[in-house]
C-alpha cells in the first residue's frame, strides 16, 4: 500500500474481524499514519453497502484497508473512495492464517506481470468460451475493459483485493449463454466437495443445482442478483483453495464467475449481492486463442 507518515489511513472492519482490524490499525499507527478504525456489524451478504458514515470516512481517507466478513469490493462506497483518490485494499473473509501463508506470500512483481498481460487480452477480446467436463459457457466481452487486481496499490485511485492476483472483466449483461460446473468454492457455501451446475440464458441465471444450491436463493430474488456479472482468471501461484473466495479466486489457472453487481468495474448492474464461484482446471479461449487448457496457461 506504500503508506507514508502523516497519511490519513482508515481501517474498515466489523465485529467478526475486529482483531485483524485492530492489528492493522496498530500497524498504521506504527508507520506514523493518521490512523482511524471504523467498526460495523457484519454485513448480511457480499456486496452490501457499509453504513453512510463509514462510506463518508472512506472518501476522506487516502488509504483504506477493509478486513471484513463480507465483501465490500463491489460497493458504491468503494467506488466513491477511489474516485476521491484513495488507495483501497479489500480483504473479505481474511483470516490470521492468510496473513502468514498462501497468496499473501507471493512474488507480487510476478503476479502483476501475468495479471496485466491477461487484462490486456480480456480488453481486446470480443468473446470468451469456457469449457469443462463437456459443458460450455460463452460470454460476450466486446467494448468492456479488463481490470487488473495486482495486489500492489501505491498510486491514488488504485484498488483491489489483498491478497490478490486476478484479471477480470464484466461481460455484457445479456451476452452469456450455456452451462458450467463450479467445483472449487462458492460464496455462501465455501469449499465444494461436489460441483454446482449452473445454466445461464441471455446473461441471467436460470437454474443452479448441486451441493448447497439452496443457500443461494438470493440469486433468484430479482433479475439483477442473478445476472452473470464477472469473468475472472486467477494469477497467484501461492494461492491455495481454502473455502474463502478471497484466496480461492486467485488460485493460479482457475476461472471464476460471479453473479450480481458489476457497476464497480465497467458493468451496468447494481444488485443486492456479488457472489463468486471458482472453477478448477477449466479451458478458456478468448477470440479463439486458448488461454487456459485444463487449468494450464498456454500463453
Amino acid at each position: 500500500m506504500g503508506v507514508k507518515p502523516g497519511e490519513p489511513v482508515l481501517i474498515v472492519t466489523d465485529d467478526e474481524k475486529l482483531p485483524i482490524g485492530q492489528a492493522l490499525y496498530r500497524a498504521a499507527c506504527a508507520l506514523g499514519a493518521e490512523a482511524a478504525l471504523a467498526v460495523t456489524p457484519p454485513a448480511p451478504v457480499a456486496g452490501a453497502e457499509p453504513p453512510a458514515a463509514v462510506a463518508a470516512a472512506m472518501r476522506a481517507a487516502r488509504v483504506v484497508v477493509c478486513p471484513t466478513a463480507q465483501s465490500i469490493t463491489h460497493t458504491a462506497a468503494r467506488i466513491e473512495a477511489v474516485k476521491s483518490g484513495a488507495r483501497v485494499a479489500t480483504m473479505p473473509g481474511i483470516t490470521e492464517k492468510m496473513f502468514r501463508e498462501g497468496a499473501i506470500t507471493a512474488d507480487y512483481a510476478r503476479v502483476r506481470e501475468l495479471t496485466v498481460r491477461l487484462t490486456e487480452l480480456l480488453t481486446r477480446a470480443e468473446r470468451a468460451v469456457l469449457e469443462k467436463n463437456g459443458r460450455t459457457l460463452t460470454l460476450a466481452l466486446g467494448g468492456r475493459n479488463g481490470i487488473p487486481s495486482t495486489g500492489i496499490y501505491r498510486n491514488a485511485g488504485e484498488s483491489g483485493n489483498l491478497p490478490s492476483g486476478e484479471a477480470y472483466i464484466a461481460p455484457l449483461e445479456d451476452g452469456s449463454d450455456g452451462t458450467m460446473e463450479i467445483d472449487g468454492s462458492m460464496v455462501g457455501i465455501g469449499k465444494l466437495d461436489s460441483p454446482l451446475t449452473i445454466t445461464v440464458e441471455k446473461g441471467r441465471l436460470r437454474e443452479i443445482s448441486g451441493q448447497g444450491a439452496e443457500k443461494l436463493a438470493v440469486l433468484f430474488e430479482n433479475e439483477q442478483n442473478g445476472t452473470l456479472c464477472e469473468l475472472g482468471i486467477g494469477t497467484n501461484e501461492k494461492a491455495a483453495l481454502c473455502g474463502i473466495v478471497l484466496e480461492d479466486e486467485k488460485v493460479y489457472g482457475t476461472v471464476h464467475l460471479a453473479f450480481g453487481t458489476n457497476l464497480s468495474f465497467g458493468g451496468t448492474v447494481k444488485a443486492g449481492c456479488h457472489l463468486d464461484g471458482v472453477i478448477l482446471r477449466p479451458t478458456l479461449s478468448l477470440d479463439g486463442m486458448t488461454v487456459l487448457r485444463n487449468g494450464e496457461f498456454q500463453l
